[in-house]
């Protein structure tokens, strides 16, 4: 069973930069594709960003591509994600996550979640 802590995030004015980080605990993490989502109030867990097991491969949503890069280091259990450019509608709850499998968008399509991390982004 992998565990996740995420940490990183904070207020920024918009059009500045955060980098989130996940440290993952448990033996198998580098099999795994891993993703980071994100939640506003009153809104639906949405994606942001994923990596396939070796950081060879990445996706991410159409909102953030361009600003947002996902990385991993395997050897340290750790997946980054760095946001630049923010803006005001960034804002929300960010989380990792571990997938049951291969790539995937669909939160169910994860088995694993940390507590989430909060980003505001002040206008």
């Amino acid at each position: 069973q992998v565990q996740l802590v995420e940490s990183g995030g904070g207020l920024v004015q918009a059009g500045g930069s955060l980098r989130l980080s996940c440290a993952a605990s448990g033996r198998t993490f580098s099999s795994y594709a891993m993703g980071w989502f994100r939640q506003a109030p009153g809104k639906e867990r949405e994606f942001v960003a994923a990596i396939n097991w070796s950081g060879g491969s990445t996706y991410y949503a159409d909102s953030v591509k361009g600003r947002f890069t996902i990385s991993r280091d395997n050897a340290k259990k750790m997946v980054y994600l760095q946001m630049n450019s923010l803006k005001p509608e960034d804002t929300a709850v960010y989380y990792c996550a571990v997938a049951r499998g291969g790539y995937s968008r669909d939160p169910s399509d994860f088995r694993s979640w940390g507590q989430g991390t909060q980003v505001t982004v002040s206008s």
